[in-house]
């Protein structure tokens, strides 16, 4: 099941003041097991499927949010910053690290690399040469991957992604240099970039 960029952000409402209370918490809520869950890539995809094809909760969503948004402030980016990546991760994967692109598509987790590639071919920047053996599912490994390719490769925006002083612009620096998504739906990413921002940054 997907909702919309309204339904998400009503979510996120709801959840508001649970997820103000695991403030600090880095942890990852979901690691993952190690199985794909399929979904449709860049829809937004809260309430998508766990691989067991139970419903994700939300709860379990939120708590990736918060635990990627505090893993990214503490790398030194500002809130801003820190929810312009949340705001586009949220559009590709709901922020579930096990995620399968629906219909058979390359990409995978949260960022939606793309297997024969980012996800797994690419030499020197691959998530599974990065993970050297380790689950690649794993929700802290996989920010730890975004963290190497940005520090790693000037091409995919940090410089940018740092300069930014907006949330918008936040979105758009990871959005374009980092995501370099198709079909982007910019507006969804904002309204969720700008919902982590309210929800965590306090």
């Amino acid at each position: 099941m997907f909702r919309s960029g309204k339904a998400r952000i009503a979510i996120l409402a709801a959840t508001a003041a649970g997820a103000l209370a695991l403030a600090g918490t880095a942890a990852p809520a979901y690691a993952g097991t190690g199985q794909g869950t399929t979904v449709t890539a860049g829809s937004g995809s809260h309430g998508g499927m766990s691989p067991n094809n139970s419903p994700v909760a939300p709860s379990v969503i939120t708590q990736n949010e918060q635990a990627a948004f505090n893993y990214f402030v503490g790398k030194g980016l500002t809130a801003e910053q820190s929810a312009g990546i949340i705001g586009n991760l949220d559009q590709e994967s709901g922020m579930d690290p096990t995620i399968w692109q629906y219909g058979g598509g390359p990409g995978r987790g949260i960022a939606q690399w793309s297997a024969g590639g980012r996800w797994d071919t690419d030499p020197g920047d691959n998530v599974a040469e990065f993970a050297a053996g380790g689950n690649v599912y794993d929700l802290t490994l996989q920010l730890n991957f975004i963290w190497f390719e940005l520090t790693s490769f000037p091409g995919y925006g940090l410089g940018d992604l740092q300069a930014a002083g907006t949330i918008d612009d936040a979105v758009l620096a990871f959005q374009d240099k980092y995501e370099i998504c198709g079909a982007c739906n910019s507006t969804n990413r904002i309204n969720f970039a700008h919902a982590a921002y309210d929800a965590y940054a306090g």
